[in-house]
C-alpha cells in the first residue's frame, strides 16, 4: 500500500483503518508499522502519530548509487551461486518475459519486475544482501509509481531483464553484472527524463 502509493506520502496512518482493511489485530499492525519505520517508509512523531514518509525524487540518485553497487554484485553472485532449482524459476521468468506482447497491463509488468528482482536476490543465497536489496528496491519502486504515468518504455525495461536472466542461467557473472548495470542506469535515466 505504501510502495504503490495507495497510502499517499505524508498522510496520517490510522491503525484502526488498517486493522479493518487488512483484517489484522492491533499487535501485528503495530509490529508492521515499526518495521516500516525502520525501513524509512513510515515516519513516527511522538504525540502526533505515524505518517507515510514522503517520496523525494532527490533520493533517486542516492538509491541508484546503492543499487548500482549492490544489484550488480547480486547479479554476479546469482550467476555464480544459482542452483538447479533456481534455474527452473529463472526459466519460468524468462518465458513470462517472452510472452509480453503489445501494451501489457502495468500492474502485471511491475509485479513481474518485482518477482525478477526478488528472484535474483534470492539466487545470491545471501540473506543479508537479499534483505537489503528488497528494502532499496521498495524505495526505488515508490519513485517509479510516482512517475508511472509519465515513464515511457515500461515494457522494454522489464523485457531487458531477459538478457540478465539468461546470463544467470549460463552462470556468466560478467554478463550478468553488465546487464544489471545497464538496467539500473536505464531506470534512473528514464525516471529523470519523466520528472
Amino acid at each position: 500500500m505504501i510502495i504503490r502509493l495507495e497510502l499517499k506520502p505524508g498522510s496520517l496512518i490510522s491503525e484502526s483503518e488498517l486493522m479493518a482493511k487488512l483484517r489484522f489485530g492491533r499487535t501485528p499492525i503495530r509490529e508492521a508499522l515499526r518495521a516500516l519505520a525502520n525501513e524509512r517508509l513510515v515516519e513516527v512523531y511522538p504525540r502526533r502519530g505515524m505518517f507515510v514518509s514522503s517520496v523525494d525524487v532527490k533520493d533517486l540518485a542516492a538509491i541508484s548509487e546503492v543499487r548500482a553497487v549492490l544489484e550488480i554484485k547480486a547479479a554476479e553472485l546469482a550467476a555464480l551461486r544459482s542452483t538447479a532449482a533456481d534455474h527452473v524459476i529463472t526459466s519460468e521468468l524468462i518465458n513470462e518475459i517472452k510472452a509480453i506482447k503489445g501494451l501489457p497491463d502495468m500492474a502485471k509488468l511491475i509485479g513481474l519486475d518485482q518477482r525478477i528482482h526478488h528472484h535474483i536476490y534470492e539466487c545470491t543465497h545471501n540473506e543479508f544482501l537479499a534483505s537489503s536489496l528488497d528494502n532499496y528496491y521498495g524505495h526505488a519502486l515508490r519513485i517509479w509509481f510516482l512517475a508511472l504515468d509519465q515513464v515511457a518504455g515500461l515494457a522494454e525495461a522489464v523485457i531487458e531483464h531477459r538478457t540478465l536472466l539468461e546470463a544467470i542461467s549460463r552462470n556468466d557473472p560478467a554478463a550478468a553484472a553488465k546487464a544489471m548495470r545497464e538496467h539500473i542506469e536505464g531506470f534512473e535515466t528514464s525516471i529523470r527524463k519523466s520528472l
